[in-house]
């Protein structure tokens, strides 16, 4: 039985799309009483609209193309424009309305002030200035690579690790890089750190193996004296795309096994390795990817088989999301996690005291360090960008954490 579509919803957000358009056009009429500019403004918006719905289409049929990107970045750009002008606009009329009145009981009548063209200026000052945010965001932001470093201290770190440092990044996703030579500055940020340790938290791709070819000589050049270490993320199962059959998809999966190998990374499926120093050792962990919603694969009794309480363990556990259900209780202490996922939405803001992004409406904790129960566990925000091909405010990653022991 085909199942019917329900217009109701559709209808509302068309309605919404429209008033916004229609109010938007009210403010620039404002500033621009000429009579082509309504027809005008109206055939790009809807031109666009159509061209995006279309492009929708296609994508379903034969993936992301640049037709699709072009049209679907347009459409963001021009909305959430749109969205931030509607917002000074109004703040301006409500003022009008409260402030605005004139004249008298007596007088004849009232009359409300017209628009300050000085506040709708502003308005559009904010519109284009969020045009070139995204701008920025699109060719700049999402290779503007940043170093953020943490220094954590436990009581029980083995003393041969007190100082011991590590370079963590996450969520590569290389099929959605465009510029090698900008890839290569992030490869360089990270050797420059010159950490004991590399850790990957997962995604290495966006859907096929194939995609981190091309970049197979960047992320070789990345080495650590105590080696490099990864995990998979939620995309690089290949979940996410149509396969021919279930074998062509396990191929694809164990191609890009042998990927990471040629990387020079090993790849931690549920399972631990014994990091030793000057007689002493902690756990590296990495389980298969855990997350809610995104596929619960990882098995964390089997990654820490044979280890014990008393052992100083890190994890490596692509979805923050696994902490909060089974890492921050497990009963065997697990002192740091790292995980990645979220990208922080590669859009909010970091500053002035402020930490904001849409994506904590989704997850509790999605960038940086939180503690509970005695154990850490930090969010990458992400080496590479996927969906939006840009960073806004939240900006590409290269984690650097050193290891510190309390003194009693």
């Amino acid at each position: 039985m085909k199942r019917k579509l329900n217009l109701i919803p559709l209808l509302i957000v068309a309605f919404m799309f429209f008033a916004l358009n229609a109010y938007v056009l009210s403010g620039l009429g404002t500033l621009n009483q000429s009579t082509w500019l309504s027809p005008i403004f109206w055939v790009f918006i809807v031109g666009l609209t159509f061209a995006l719905f279309y492009a929708i289409q296609q994508m379903r049929i034969q993936g992301i193309n640049r037709f699709f990107q072009i049209v679907s970045h347009t459409f963001l750009i021009i909305f959430t424009a749109e969205v931030v002008f509607a917002i000074f606009l109004l703040l301006g009329d409500i003022y009008r309305f409260l402030f605005g009145i004139t004249g008298s009981f007596n007088g004849g009548g009232f009359h409300l002030l017209a628009r300050s063209n000085y506040w709708v200026d502003f308005a559009f000052v904010m519109f284009c200035l969020t045009i070139g945010l995204f701008a920025y965001g699109i060719t700049q932001g999402k290779y503007a690579y940043r170093v953020i470093k943490h220094t954590l201290y436990f009581d029980d770190l083995p003393a041969a690790f007190d100082g011991f440092t590590l370079t963590q990044i996450s969520d590569v996703h290389a099929g959605s890089f465009t510029n090698p030579k900008a890839v290569q500055k992030g490869i360089d940020l990270i050797n420059a750190q010159k950490s004991d340790l590399f850790v990957f938290t997962g995604d290495l791709v966006n859907n096929i193996s194939s995609e981190i070819v091309p970049y197979i000589g960047h992320f070789s050049q990345i080495k650590a004296p105590f080696g490099q270490f990864s995990v998979l993320g939620n995309h690089d199962y290949g979940d996410y795309v149509k396969w021919p059959s279930e074998a062509e998809k396990i191929k694809n999966l164990d191609q890009l096994k042998a990927y990471h190998k040629e990387l020079g990374f090993k790849l931690l499926l549920d399972e631990h390795v014994e990091l030793h120093k000057n007689g002493e050792k902690i756990i590296l962990a990495g389980i298969e990817n855990w997350g809610i919603g995104f596929g619960e694969r990882g098995d964390l009794n089997k990654a820490l088989a044979n280890t014990t309480a008393n052992d100083f363990k890190i994890l490596l556990s692509h979805d923050p999301s696994h902490w909060d259900a089974q890492v921050k209780n497990y009963p065997s202490k697990i002192q740091l996690s790292l995980a990645g996922h979220t990208h922080g939405m590669q859009f909010g803001i970091e500053a002035f005291g402020i930490k904001w992004s849409p994506v904590k409406y989704r997850y509790k904790h999605w960038a940086g360090i939180k503690t509970e129960n005695g154990r850490y566990l930090n969010v990458n925000r992400g080496f590479g960008f996927l969906g939006f091909s840009g960073r806004i405010g939240i900006w590409p990653e290269v984690t650097v954490i050193e290891l510190k022991r309390n003194k009693h």
